[in-house]
């Protein structure tokens, strides 16, 4: 990695809603890279509660307190898209082993893609490892609390999606 190139990591992900897990990720990443760059997917085959443009809205929101820290979308090949932004590696979040097979996976196909980008694994804050956006959703649809386990623009955004007080 050139001195003169700054360390652009590739967050990837439907964000369909951004968690404090996937938050927990960004902080963590950003303690390794320059740069995190937020990739909101545009979910392809994979029905969405929020749409694209309020996916990123709710991400853009969310992270707007971190430094180095751009969101945009992609709907293209994900080591295309890392090569196109400069990226040296792509950020994957574990958080059971039962992820590992799959993110590890797709690790080895984006090798295969593109050599010049690594994956680098984290995992989230031991408090947020049983927390995923479908757990989110299936509480905030029955009326659950989510405040506490999403950034605040998401607590109010479910809460509309949802008409729940």
């Amino acid at each position: 990695m050139s001195k003169n190139k700054p360390a652009i990591a590739l967050y990837p992900g439907s964000f369909d809603p951004i968690t404090n897990g996937h938050m927990s990720l960004i902080e963590r990443a950003l303690n390794i890279f320059d740069q995190v760059t937020v990739a909101v997917a545009t979910a392809g085959h994979k029905e969405t509660l929020f749409s694209l443009e309020e996916r990123l809205d709710l991400v853009t929101r969310s992270v707007g307190s971190f430094e180095n820290v751009k969101v945009v979308t992609f709907d293209n090949l994900l080591a295309d898209f890392a090569r196109e932004i400069g990226a040296t590696a792509i950020i994957r979040g574990l958080r059971a082993v039962s992820d590992f097979e799959y993110e590890f996976q797709m690790a080895l196909m984006n090798r295969r893609l593109e050599r010049e980008v690594e994956t680098v694994f984290l995992m989230p804050a031991l408090s947020w490892v049983y927390l995923s956006s479908t757990i989110v959703k299936e509480v905030a649809r029955h009326g659950g609390q989510v405040a506490g386990l999403v950034p605040d623009p998401v607590v109010k955004a479910l809460r509309r999606k949802f008409n729940s007080h």
